[in-house]
């Protein structure tokens, strides 16, 4: 086990990083990890980082491939925060995730169940990601 969490805690350390394709690295690595509380804080982080959109979109497609209800809820609490130009790269990544059809299903069942979410951000943000998974499968 000893191994696992020093990959964890080097896509931790990482994702703070002043290079973007080292962050871009860390929200890759760091897809695996969504059930840890403190890699779901800083993957919403990276998938709203400001000084590079490669991190915003590379986050969201790695997230998107997992598919699980925990890695689109990140996405979906991004959403919820972002403003325009974010949320394009948010869905640009999660379409590129998405373009490879045997993602979609997870992602639109995930979408599903977050619409029973607690939080209501959460909810309208799964609306718009199922939308965005729609989208890819016409």
């Amino acid at each position: 086990m000893p191994e696992m969490m020093s990959g964890l805690e080097a896509a931790l350390a990482e994702a703070s990083s002043p290079s973007w394709a080292q962050r871009v690295r860390a929200g890759r690595d760091l897809a695996s990890f969504v059930d840890v509380p403190e890699a779901a804080e800083v993957l919403v982080g990276l998938l709203l980082d400001v000084e590079d959109t490669a991190v915003t979109r590379q986050t969201a497609e790695a997230l998107a491939r997992v598919g699980t209800v925990a890695a689109v809820r990140l996405i979906a609490l991004a959403v919820a925060e972002a403003d325009d130009n974010q949320a394009d790269w948010l869905q640009t990544g999660v379409h590129d995730a998405l373009v490879g059809a045997d993602g979609v299903p997870n992602v639109a069942a995930a979408c599903a169940n977050l619409a029973r979410d607690q939080e209501d951000a959460v909810r309208r943000a799964a609306a718009d990601i199922s939308a965005w998974a729609d989208d890819t499968r016409r």
